[in-house]
C-alpha cells in the first residue's frame, strides 16, 4: 500500500511521506490502485496538503489491526519506522502527529472507506490445487457469528447495546459480526456488522449473497431455516447444514448409504398439505471417538441428493470443516486482537472503521499464508497464524528500508519466513460443552471431562456411524 507523493516545501511545512509504499509487504494483497479506487468511490480524498492524508489514514487503520495491542499513535509509529530511518524525518520535516490529530483524521476518512476497501479485496482465494478447499469440485465455505467488545462510552452503548446476563448487563457494550469464510484458507469473503442483540440467522440469510454456483455452504443448526435453504438454492449454491433435534422429517425414500430423502416446508400447515416443499437429503450419524465422553449424535440436511457422488460418510466428515470458521474468528479475536481488551475507538463510526481495518489485516495475513503454502503444495492450516502475524510485523519496516528494485526478492523472503512457521499435523480434538468458569450458563464439567486421557490423542478422524432413518 503506497502513499501519494507530496513535494516538501519549507514555507508550507511538512507534507511528505516519501515516494515508497509504507505497506510494501502487503502490496500483493492491497494494491495502491484498489486503495485509490476506494478513496475516489467514497469521495474522501483530502482537498489540501495534510500531515495525515487519506491514504495514510487507511494505512494507519490497517496497521491498527496488525498492532492491535498498541495505542493508535504507537501503531502509526510502528508502521512508519522503516520509512523514517530510510528517508530521514529531518529531511522531510514530517513529525509523528498527536493523538487528537489522528482522531480528527480518522473522522474525516469515515467508516465507509474501509468497508468499501474490504469488499473490494474480500473473497475466496483457494486454487484448484489448494488441499482441503474443495469437496468433489465444490468450494467449501462456512457461515457463523461472534461478538466483540467495544469501548464503554455512552455513544457506543446507544449504538451497539449491552448483552443481558444473569446479574444485569455485561461490563462492555458489544457488536455482533456474522461472517462467511472459505474453510480451506480462512479467507474472509463477506461480513455483516450488527448490534449485539441482533440475531445471527437474519444476517446469515443476507450473507448468502457471497455464494454462488460451485460452492457448498456449511452452517450450524442456529442458521437452519426454510428461508435459508431457499435463499441458498436461489443463488445456485449447494448447502450442508445441521438441524435441531425437535424437527420432524418424514422419509420419502431410503438410500443405500443409510441416508434418506425428505422435504422441508415453509410452515407446519404446508407440511400437512404437502405444499411448497423443497426436497433435501437427511443424514443422521454419531461420532465414536476412542477417548472422550461418548458418542455425539448429528443430523444434517443437504441439497446433494446423489448418494453415489456424495456418500453420507464423506458428507459427515466434510461437515466438520465448518469448525474452520470458528478457528478463523478465534484468530481474529484472540491472536490478532488482544481479547478480552475492547476495541479502542470511542465512537460508533470509528468502531466500525477499526473493525474493518482489523478484517482487512486478517485477510492480508491469510492471503500471504496461502501464497506461501502454495509454493510447496501445503495445506494453509499447517502454517501458524500467530507466527505469520509476528513475521509480517517484522517485515513491514524491513520492506520500507529496501530499494524498490529488490521488492520481488523481499516478497520471496517473506514467503520463506512464513513457511518456517509450520505447525505439526492437526490432531482430532473434542471438548465437551462444559465450561469451568464462575457465572457461566453451562454446568461445571463432570469429573470424567476434567481428567486428561491416559492414551495419546489420536491423529485420525473418529469413526462415523450412519444411523439411518
Amino acid at each position: 500500500m503506497g502513499l501519494r507523493r507530496w513535494s516538501w516545501d519549507a514555507a508550507a511545512g511538512p507534507a511528505a511521506l516519501g515516494d515508497r509504499p509504507l505497506l510494501a509487504a502487503l502490496l500483493t494483497v492491497l494494491p495502491d490502485a484498489v486503495v485509490e479506487a476506494a478513496i475516489d468511490a467514497t469521495r474522501t480524498r483530502e482537498r489540501r496538503r495534510r500531515r495525515l492524508p487519506t491514504h495514510l489514514v487507511v494505512t494507519l487503520v490497517v496497521a491498527m489491526g496488525l498492532w492491535a495491542a498498541e495505542p493508535m499513535r504507537q501503531a502509526l509509529a510502528s508502521v512508519v519506522d522503516g520509512w523514517r530511518e530510510s528517508v530521514g524525518a529531518r529531511r522531510t520535516g514530517w513529525r509523528l502527529p498527536c493523538t487528537a490529530a489522528i482522531v480528527r483524521a480518522r473522522r474525516r476518512a469515515g467508516a465507509r472507506l474501509l468497508r468499501v476497501l474490504f469488499h473490494a479485496v474480500a473473497g475466496p482465494i483457494a486454487t484448484a490445487g489448494t488441499p482441503g478447499a474443495f469437496l468433489h469440485g465444490l468450494r467449501l465455505m462456512a457461515v457463523d457469528g461472534t461478538t466483540l467488545e467495544v469501548a464503554d462510552t455512552p455513544a457506543n452503548v446507544r449504538a451497539f447495546g449491552r448483552p443481558r446476563a444473569r446479574r444485569g448487563t455485561t461490563a462492555y457494550p458489544q457488536l455482533r459480526v456474522v461472517a462467511v469464510i472459505e474453510t480451506g484458507t480462512h479467507a474472509l469473503c463477506d461480513v455483516i456488522v450488527r448490534p449485539c442483540r441482533a440475531a445471527e440467522a437474519p444476517a446469515g440469510r443476507r450473507l448468502v449473497r457471497a455464494v454462488g454456483p460451485g460452492i457448498l455452504l456449511l452452517w450450524d443448526r442456529n442458521f437452519h431455516s426454510f428461508e435459508m435453504i431457499r435463499a441458498t438454492q436461489a443463488r445456485g449454491a449447494q448447502f450442508l447444514g445441521r438441524t435441531k433435534v425437535n424437527l420432524v422429517f418424514e422419509p420419502t425414500a431410503e438410500l443405500r448409504d443409510g441416508s434418506f430423502l425428505a422435504a422441508v416446508y415453509p410452515t407446519p400447515y404446508d407440511r400437512v398439505r404437502c405444499r411448497g416443499g423443497i426436497p433435501v437429503r437427511v443424514i443422521e450419524y454419531a461420532l465414536d471417538p476412542p477417548v472422550g465422553t461418548g458418542p455425539e449424535r448429528y443430523r444434517l440436511l443437504t441439497s446433494l441428493l446423489d448418494e453415489r457422488a456424495f456418500p453420507a460418510a464423506g458428507l459427515a466428515a466434510a461437515y466438520h470443516e465448518r469448525w474452520e470458521v470458528e478457528t478463523a474468528l478465534d484468530e481474529l479475536k484472540v491472536h490478532q486482537w488482544a481479547h478480552p481488551r475492547p476495541l479502542r475507538s470511542q465512537h460508533p463510526r470509528e468502531v466500525i472503521q477499526e473493525l474493518y481495518g482489523l478484517l482487512v489485516a486478517h485477510l492480508a495475513i491469510r492471503t500471504l499464508m496461502h501464497q506461501a503454502a502454495q509454493r510447496e503444495g501445503l495445506d494453509p492450516d499447517r502454517l501458524s497464524f500467530a507466527g505469520a502475524l509476528r513475521v509480517l510485523r517484522r517485515a513491514i519496516p524491513r520492506a520500507q528500508r529496501t530499494w524498490p528494485a529488490r521488492a520481488s526478492c523481499l516478497h520471496e523472503q517473506l514467503l520463506t519466513e512464513l513457511l518456517a512457521e509450520r505447525l505439526p499435523p492437526r490432531r482430532f480434538r473434542q471438548n465437551p460443552r462444559g465450561v469451568k468458569r464462575k457465572m457461566s450458563k453451562y454446568l461445571l464439567k463432570a469429573p470424567r471431562c476434567t481428567a486428561p486421557p491416559t492414551s495419546p490423542a489420536p491423529r485420525v478422524f473418529p469413526a462415523i456411524r450412519i444411523l439411518g432413518p
